[in-house]
């Protein structure tokens, strides 16, 4: 056996090369390794699951057994996690996933330059770092420009990172509120028939925003937040006659709105403010699919330099790597009828 060279701390992890192409990582500050295993060894588990490697965990060493290949890449991932959890106290599902992409793992350790610096958002529960170039490039759009549109699948971040930047100038009193709205396009279910007040009405349609705010900072602040008006919920009806100033506006689900309701909701932007449209064009839920004005507005507006238009594909998926193949295989049926 060889023991590769410790890191820096000297006691913390060691790893050790089995002449079976096995792997030992050994992790002996408990907290790291708590954090790494994962709960029920869910993260594991889920290394397991896209390596192929066999995957064991018993006292201090999490040992790796199967191919060459595969096993150096769990060892990488290993690595990479503990990195993110000394930097940032907490692993979340898009680590582990990040963890097994190595094109992903050297982007993010080059985050260490002024630039990429910037890109990073610090919330008060966790710093959001982008992922690919697309997300970096979306970042800074919504650092920057007044109005941003993103289309792409879901699992790209459009969302998540466009919450946590509209947090961020809000905690930072950039902004004076938070609008989060979508089109209210259900299963054949009008929202005057659905009981409860309009909150009670809209929250459903509005739960993937909902979810990376708590996701971000504490559920009792976010709910003061919402009480206080700091944080507003409101269907893109609703928006009509409205001047938006001081605040951070997403429109969520953009493909279920008409051009007209997508220019409607762009001109309400007022001062000190920015919009967010984001969409998926596959998933258009409309009885008529050409009624949809999100690709028709990228394409009336991709001429105006004060809008950001970010176009995600497949490579850009940050959810688990099944996922990513799912939509490439999506998009390529689509290509070929095309």
């Amino acid at each position: 056996m060889k023991i590769n060279k410790q890191n820096k701390n000297g006691k913390e992890v060691s790893i050790v090369y089995g002449d079976d192409n096995s792997i030992n990582v050994n992790i002996f500050n408990n907290k790291i390794l708590m954090e790494v295993v994962g709960s029920f060894d869910n993260n594991l588990k889920e290394l397991e699951k896209i390596s192929g490697s066999r995957i064991y965990f018993r006292g201090n060493s999490i040992a790796i057994k199967g191919d060459k290949y595969a096993n150096e890449k769990v060892k990488d991932a290993i690595q990479y996690l503990i990195d993110r959890f000394r930097s940032d106290k907490k692993i979340d599902k898009n680590d582990i996933i990040t963890s097994v992409n190595k094109d992903m793992i050297k982007d993010i350790k080059n985050q260490s330059t002024v630039q990429s610096l910037e890109e990073i958002i610090k919330t008060p529960k966790r710093s959001v770092i982008p992922r690919s170039k697309k997300q970096k490039e979306y970042v800074r759009a919504l650092k920057t420009n007044q109005i941003i549109m993103s289309l792409g699948p879901a699992g790209t971040g459009k969302t998540y990172l466009a919450v946590a930047v509209a947090l961020t100038m809000l905690l930072e009193k950039k902004v004076e509120r938070i609008i989060l709205s979508r089109p209210a396009v259900e299963a054949g279910e009008r929202l005057g028939f659905l009981p409860g007040d309009m909150k009670d009405k809209i929250d459903p349609y509005l739960r993937p925003l909902y979810d990376s705010l708590y996701d971000l900072l504490d559920y009792n602040k976010i709910q003061k937040k919402i009480e206080s008006g700091e944080i507003e919920i409101a269907p893109l009806a609703f928006m009509r006659g409205r001047t938006l100033k001081n605040s951070f506006a997403i429109l969520d689900e953009a493909q279920n709105a008409t051009q007209t309701q997508v220019k409607m909701f762009l001109t309400r932007i007022g001062e000190n403010s920015k919009l967010v449209v984001n969409g998926d064009p596959s998933q258009i839920d409309l009885p008529n699919k050409k009624q949809s004005g999100l690709i028709e507005s990228q394409t009336i507006l991709k001429g105006i330099k004060e809008i950001s238009i970010i176009n995600f594909d497949h490579q850009d998926v940050m959810r688990h790597p099944l996922v990513t193949k799912i939509v490439e295989a999506y998009q390529n049926n689509t290509n070929d009828k095309g």
